[in-house]
């Protein structure tokens, strides 16, 4: 769980962190929010088989296209707390430890196999799975692997097994995979193909680089997205300078590791005790005490009071709107191909990050959703109605849940219909065209230039 970073943006405006809610389980949810159940939330630690509502819809419709937006799963810190010994924690693979799953011997054996998959720039030189006996920062985990072969599973029992959205002679022009460069997203992406297709023919595997966390391919120069991240990440900063328990926190908290307070605030220390908090690992102690849970509840409270400002302050859901125009493009672009009767591209995984599926989630408008937890995903499934064979519907669920009517263009929708779902052109028009309107812009390109009314 970071805070968003206020030191200086990067030049195309992408190092964004907060933390967010997903939906309310009303029938599990504790009444009031507490952080420690927040946590345990966001770590997603492979147990209970889970509920998931994908691939619902009336008996007459047909599935055409699945999309889903992942987050990688569960990994080592990116930063460490200074002066403390980092968690130790095994990234190899050992499938007797737990998490396991059923397949994950045979998906250590397949991946040694992948020599043959087209891996697009520097993919080629990532490992296909995680495998150093202390883990590498950043670095995915064994809970990590385990999150996405349970994934891909769910998803294979629901699109394959009962849709029969691919064909057993499935060939590669009808998947499109896309990740980051980073190993934890390469590797998140081929956990989760590998439990969807197993044995998978690695020919028939061609991973394109994504070179940016938003996604925006061609379409990243955007000043006014920069301008909007640069005035959330201030929001967020006097947010925090205005918290006297965070501040004491963080005193406290450099006393015990002897470091400035500063030079501690700037390790993020929330990531590297998120790591401790997930895998069950007490806190670090030094000679001068211990860090305690106390520590981190305060840090993680702070952080769901940001997210109930930044809701109401509204920056970051401007930033979200340009910074995921591209990418949300690109998907409505593909759904209407398909609805045009194009059989290419009907399964797409693209593997990302949390500061990927948050701006998305933020731009449709989902806004009662948590920040996306270690494997994430967000699915949007494309129907044709076998009555009208012509009218295309969306559903878009997110870990599970079916969250199409809290979008902003479909939320009263299910009000004057009988099907569970979104036509098409609702979506098709939010991207082409609404998404602009709190710009006065009518493209992407004089949005990136104007300020919104």
């Amino acid at each position: 769980v970071h805070l968003i970073p206020v030191n200086p943006v990067r030049a195309d405006g992408l190092n964004p962190k907060s933390r967010k809610r997903i939906m309310p389980d009303l029938l599990t949810e504790p009444p009031a929010i507490d952080p420690v159940y927040e946590a345990h939330v966001y770590c997603n630690i492979p147990s209970v088989a889970e509920r998931s509502m994908e691939g619902h819809a009336p008996h007459y419709f047909k599935l055409v296209s699945v999309q889903v937006l992942i987050r990688h799963g569960d990994r080592y810190p990116l930063y460490a707390i200074p002066k403390t010994k980092r968690p130790d924690i095994d990234c190899m693979l050992v499938p007797s430890r737990k998490p396991s799953h059923p397949q994950l011997e045979a998906f250590i054996k397949h991946m040694s196999k992948g020599s043959a998959a087209q891996m697009d720039g520097s993919l080629g030189s990532l490992p296909r799975f995680p495998s150093h006996s202390l883990c590498e920062m950043g670095e995915l985990t064994q809970t990590g692997v385990v999150q996405h072969l349970r994934n891909g599973q769910l998803l294979r029992e629901i699109y394959i097994n009962k849709h029969k959205l691919l064909p057993g002679d499935w060939t590669a022009k009808q998947l499109y995979l896309e990740t980051t460069g980073k190993s934890r997203t390469l590797q998140s992406a081929l956990a989760l193909l590998y439990t969807f297709l197993p044995d998978f023919d690695w020919k028939k595997i061609n991973m394109r680089h994504q070179w940016s966390t938003i996604f925006c391919s061609g379409s990243c120069d955007c000043p006014m997205r920069n301008h909007y991240l640069e005035e959330e990440q201030r929001r967020q900063y006097s947010l925090r300078v205005k918290n006297n328990d965070l501040e004491k926190i963080y005193v406290d908290m450099a006393k015990i590791v002897g470091i400035p307070t500063r030079q501690l605030r700037a390790s993020n220390p929330v990531d590297s005790l998120l790591c401790y908090f997930c895998h069950n690992v007490s806190f670090p102690c030094t000679k001068t005490g211990c860090i305690s849970m106390e520590h981190f509840k305060v840090i993680k409270r702070h952080q769901l009071e940001d997210e109930r400002e930044r809701q109401e302050k509204k920056l970051y859901f401007l930033y979200a709107l340009l910074a995921t125009h591209p990418l949300l493009n690109q998907t409505v672009n593909r759904l209407q191909r398909i609805a045009e009767g194009k059989k290419e591209e009907v399964f797409v995984l693209y593997s990302a990050h949390d500061v990927t599926l948050s701006p998305v989630l933020s731009a449709l408008g989902i806004t009662e959703a948590r920040f996306p937890r270690f494997a994430a995903r967000l699915v949007f499934e494309l129907w044709q109605d076998g009555k009208r064979p012509k009218e295309h519907f969306v559903r878009i669920l997110y870990n599970g849940a079916d969250v199409t009517f809290q979008t902003s263009f479909c939320k009263d929708h299910y009000k004057r219909s009988s099907k569970p779902m979104c036509p098409l052109e609702k979506l098709v028009n939010f991207v082409k065209r609404d998404m602009f309107l709190i710009f006065n812009s009518t493209s992407y390109y004089d949005a990136c230039r104007r300020r919104a009314l």
